[in-house]
């Protein structure tokens, strides 16, 4: 005995049509014990800017041949990339990170500003919601990683306190 199935592939077919030729995402129709979805996904792409470099780059200098009776130059620490810095305060969410509670006040720290354990130090606005981004522990704040109003994704460094 041949059961016929309820399901109409042209159906679908006319509904995938409608996305395509639509900004809808998807499309759901309902006929007695029939239901039938139609979606696709959308991918966004977010181009982050790189944030800047967390030391000063130093000017070249040109500097004098060294004699053999001089002491051997201490040799400069590699770059420490700012993710893995221990005094690194990453990001604890995805969204817009200011520096500044409005475009006219000051901003709440600057490189070389103290700062203790739970003061506010940054926001980040996510979903229409500002959220304070706190100090975890008091320091010396040495490298701000993210300019006023710069999109931020979840760990990625803000400030460096030392």
């Amino acid at each position: 005995m041949a059961r016929t199935s309820p399901f109409d592939p042209e159906l679908v077919r006319e509904l995938a049509g409608l996305i395509a030729e639509t900004d809808l995402t998807e499309i759901e129709v309902e006929k007695g014990d029939l239901r039938i979805r139609v979606a696709r996904q959308i991918t966004q792409t977010v181009h982050v800017p790189a944030p800047p470099p967390a030391t000063p780059v130093a000017p070249a200098t040109v500097t004098a041949p060294v004699t053999p009776a001089s002491a051997p130059a201490a040799e400069a620490p590699p770059p420490v990339n700012p993710k893995e810095h221990p005094g690194s305060v990453p990001s604890p969410m995805v969204g817009t990170a200011y520096r500044r509670a409005s475009p006219e006040s000051k901003a709440f720290v600057e490189i070389g500003s103290r700062v203790a354990a739970g003061d506010r130090i940054l926001l980040v606005e996510a979903m229409k919601t500002f959220n304070d981004i706190v100090a975890p522990r008091a320091g010396t704040v040495t490298a701000i990683l993210v300019e006023d109003g710069q999109p931020v994704e979840y760990g990625e460094p803000l400030l460096i306190i030392e």
